[in-house]
């Protein structure tokens, strides 16, 4: 079973009468032990989606599964185990992720004894998860004196403390630089190949692309395109990156042109296909204004 299914997902947001659709019929799966990167222009859609995920919000319509759990059938009492024990979560804001007044190592253990999770155990997880992260030697440092990228890593300890099965991340890097990003995002890497636990990024920052095997890209609240990569190794044993970009087609039939392609043949209004033996094709409508 997928770890987590959205499937026709709706949100519509109402202010002042006016309705927003952020979310228009959205269909994203990603597999057990996947990292997987989510990225969108301002509005797109990104940040509904992950609250819809992180269970802070409901959606409209349409349904969406996340380890195991209907996020649209959860009572009250489900929604607070469910973001305890089966999602964690990495806000961008490193401000919001960890308690001011407490240590690093303060931080994960509230977490554990807030789960009621083994006391004998609870020293042994601390250590093994700031030892992961590579922030050991600040076990007993206050975030106020720990670097943004720092943090963030704490962050992360804090989130898999309870073992969730899914870690969402807000745009994790948003607030800093890029060589201390690569460093973040290289240690969420690490986390989803040491724990095995699902990876889902939201991030609008190019440059997350070369931390994982798969990007999905969301425009106008559908997915849009998906890019996957992987590294292959010819005849002469040298290894090569290889990227190949996807369009989505969703239940209905219905994808999306990367906007490159549309502007490169002036594609507006209607377009002419054609079945062919092994593909559709796609070509602009000629048709004279008059004729129309």
């Amino acid at each position: 079973m997928s770890e987590i299914l959205c499937s026709g997902l709706v949100r519509i947001f109402a202010t002042d009468g006016v309705e927003v659709q952020a979310l228009q019929g959205l269909d994203l799966r990603l597999e057990a032990g996947e990292l997987v990167a989510v990225v969108g222009a301002s509005g797109s859609g990104k940040s509904t989606l992950l609250g819809i995920l992180s269970g802070h919000d409901t959606p409209t319509g349409g349904s969406a599964v996340v380890a195991g759990t209907d996020l649209l059938a959860m009572s009250r009492r489900e929604r607070v185990r469910y973001q305890r024990h089966a999602v964690g979560f990495v806000w961008q804001q490193t401000s919001r992720n960890l308690l001011p007044y407490l240590t690093a190592a303060q931080n994960v253990r509230l977490v554990l004894e807030l789960a009621r999770s083994p006391r004998g155990g609870r020293e042994a997880r601390v250590t093994e998860l700031l030892d992961l992260l590579g922030v050991a030697d600040l076990a007993d440092r206050l975030p106020a004196a720990m670097s943004g990228g720092q943090q963030q890593r704490v962050a992360i300890a804090v989130a898999v403390a309870n073992r969730p099965r899914v870690l969402l991340a807000d745009e994790p890097t948003g607030e800093l630089d890029e060589a201390t990003s690569a460093e973040v995002l290289e240690a969420l890497r690490s986390v989803n190949a040491a724990t095995g636990v699902t990876t889902l990024i939201v991030t609008h920052d190019p440059t997350v692309s070369e931390h994982v095997a798969r990007t999905v890209q969301i425009r106008d609240g559908r997915t849009a395109t998906e890019v996957l990569r992987r590294t292959e190794t010819d005849a002469a044993g040298v290894e090569r990156h290889v990227a190949e970009e996807f369009a989505v087609l969703d239940r209905v039939g219905r994808l999306q042109l990367p906007t490159d392609f549309v502007a490169a043949l002036d594609l507006r209004d209607r377009v002419r296909l054609a079945l062919e033996p092994d593909h559709v094709q796609v070509r602009p409508d000629t048709t004279e204004e008059g004729d129309r």
